[in-house]
């Protein structure tokens, strides 16, 4: 079982590869008009409340597009299978559930923020030139955890053999997926309401995004729903930290970063629910918010010492 999880994760890059490929060629060939703003004007006058649309695709790229984002999208769903076979085959080899040790954790944030991906483009199809954006991060993530912090199937350290380990940490999982996606457009929203010189890279990239206003709606919700769930992992994680050392908060590196995460997202939704706040201003408030989460991810657990040392790596 364990082999088999390996080879199971070794498939799912493959997949994400070619998902990557065909959401390149699809964004390659997706020309559209430049945006329109409408008259309506939002918040500080910012455009990504304005209303703003792009034009059809191209006659000519239409079916390139077509033939590219499908085998995009089958090779997501591809990765994704194999992800979570990976992940099943791996508990059922350590009889445990797997999400243990840092490796694990990060298969199970990029397999939440995928089928987050799906669940979104099964509702919003022309959001599908995003999709290059959410295989490339995920590809990365999935790289670093094998090529760096890779760790055998085995049993637990006693001191995470705790039902808790269930609750707090696939909550976490959870949430962290969401925020990826939500970190994936903000970033698309920043590049597509960005003033660029035109021919340039920027503007090159804008022209074949959505609407920014779209984006933007998309990042809240988003980051709205991934919140809560935030929040429970937060408070799980004191109730287990008592159960386990006597008290619900002492400050340690783990529990500090995941506090200045929450602090950070509720500033972007604060921020967000502001009139007076400009939409760009709330979107590098969500870049930060990730930032927090990948210096606790990879910082936390692999440089400096605290009592959440379990990274396994």
């Amino acid at each position: 079982m364990a082999q088999l999880s390996d080879q199971l994760f070794v498939v799912s890059l493959f997949c994400h590869l070619v998902a990557m490929i065909g959401y390149a060629a699809a964004y390659a060939v997706n020309v559209r008009a430049p945006h329109r703003r409408l008259l309506t004007v939002g918040a500080a006058g910012d455009p990504a409340t304005s209303g703003d649309t792009v034009g059809p695709v191209t006659r000519e790229a239409a079916p390139v597009q077509r033939w590219a984002g499908g085998v995009a999208v089958v090779a997501t769903i591809a990765a994704a299978l194999a992800q979570a076979g990976a992940l099943t085959t791996r508990g059922l080899a350590a009889e445990r559930v797997p999400w243990g040790n840092m490796y694990e954790f990060i298969l199970a944030v990029t397999l939440a923020g995928v089928l987050a991906w799906l669940a979104v483009l099964r509702q919003r199809p022309e959001l599908q030139p995003l999709g290059l954006y959410v295989a490339t991060s995920t590809l990365i993530l999935l790289g670093l955890a094998g090529l760096r912090v890779y760790t055998p199937a085995g049993p637990l350290v006693p001191a995470l053999n705790s039902t808790w380990l269930k609750i707090h940490v696939s909550t976490a999982a959870l949430a962290s997926g969401v925020f990826l996606l939500g970190f994936v457009t903000a970033t698309a929203y920043l590049i597509a309401v960005r003033p660029a010189r035109p021919g340039g890279l920027v503007s090159t990239l804008a022209r074949r995004l959505p609407a920014p206003a779209a984006l933007e709606r998309l990042t809240f919700r988003l980051h709205a729903f991934a919140f809560p769930i935030w929040t429970f992992a937060v408070i799980a994680g004191a109730i287990w930290a008592e159960a386990s050392w006597g008290r619900y908060w002492g400050w340690d590196p783990k529990e500090t970063w995941a506090f200045i995460s929450w602090v950070s997202y509720a500033a972007y939704l604060h921020a967000r629910a502001t009139a007076s706040v400009r939409r760009t201003t709330t979107a590098w408030l969500a870049i930060a918010g990730w930032a927090t989460m990948m210096f606790n991810l990879f910082a936390v657990n692999l440089v400096i010492a605290g009592l959440h040392s379990y990274a396994g790596a």
